[in-house]
């Protein structure tokens, strides 16, 4: 697709906005919750207020502090790839999942900078087994990872351009 600036501003205003539903929605949470308070949404869901010192399910959130650095680092690394990745998307699909994974990177990566910490607020659970408290950036960017790997699998040489 080699995007245009037209459209490189489309697939970031994506990104932008993921953003900021993902930072509206944890304010929001952590002006209504104090910390592990739990609200009972659906058998199976709950609203609570977390914070992850570490990446996905807490990886390395114990580490003593130096993984805050880290994690900053490598966001704005990957944040810079994701951003010259989507000027060479190749398709719609591919510059919709790359805009998704961005806006959840810049989201988390934000919370990292101003707080040491992410905050999580959603909790899926199944009786006592409770899935990791995530976020909406977290969302965005499992989804977007989805969304890579189907057009991995399903884009043919031909279907490159819009």
């Amino acid at each position: 697709m080699n995007t245009t600036s037209p459209a490189l501003f489309k697939w970031l205003s994506i990104s932008t906005v993921i953003v900021l539903l993902d930072q509206i929605s944890k304010q929001l949470v952590e002006r209504s919750f104090d910390l592990y308070e739990r609200l009972s949404v659906m058998p199976f869901f709950n609203l609570t207020l977390a914070y992850n010192e570490g990446a996905a399910f807490s990886f390395l959130s114990d580490a003593g502090g130096w993984q805050r650095w880290f994690f900053l680092t490598l966001t704005a690394a990957i944040s810079i790839v994701l951003f010259f990745w989507l000027k060479k998307a190749a398709c719609k699909i591919e510059s919709l999942a790359i805009s998704m994974v961005l806006g959840g990177a810049i989201g988390n990566f934000i919370d990292r900078l101003l707080f040491g910490h992410v905050i999580d607020f959603l909790d899926v659970y199944y009786e006592s087994h409770h899935w990791p408290a995530f976020n909406v950036a977290d969302m965005a960017i499992s989804g977007g990872v989805v969304l890579l790997i189907y057009t991995t699998f399903t884009q043919q040489p031909d279907q490159t351009k819009d």
